[in-house]
């Protein structure tokens, strides 16, 4: 698996995550994405991605139905309340600029 998250214009790829789903992935991508804005000091923070199902799922409208995604949202549950305000958005797929970042690594 790989992840891609953009933030504040920059691109941050992580390479070789190990094995899972897709769904595997786009967590890692959100916490990848919780942990670099806390390490550039964000307080405020707008999470966006097209993926339906972790973003249902972080923002509780929707189960984690596998111990692996619980264990994801856990983590996520922990580091939340660093934040002054957190909102999570789906967006679509042409406008995620992470997905797009990492469609360009592939080519």
């Amino acid at each position: 698996m790989e992840t891609a998250v953009v933030a504040r214009g920059v691109e941050y790829l992580q390479r070789d995550c190990g094995h899972g789903s897709n769904n595997d992935a786009e967590w890692l991508a959100l916490l990848d994405a919780v942990k670099i804005a806390l390490s550039i000091g964000a307080s405020d923070i707008a999470l966006l991605g097209d993926s339906a199902t972790v973003i249902s799922q972080a923002n509780g409208t929707a189960k984690c139905r596998s111990a692996g995604l619980r264990e994801h949202l856990s983590v996520f549950l922990e580091l939340k309340p660093q934040f002054d305000r957190v909102r999570i958005r789906q967006v679509g797929r042409h406008q995620n600029l992470a997905g797009i970042a990492l469609a360009k690594l592939r080519m």
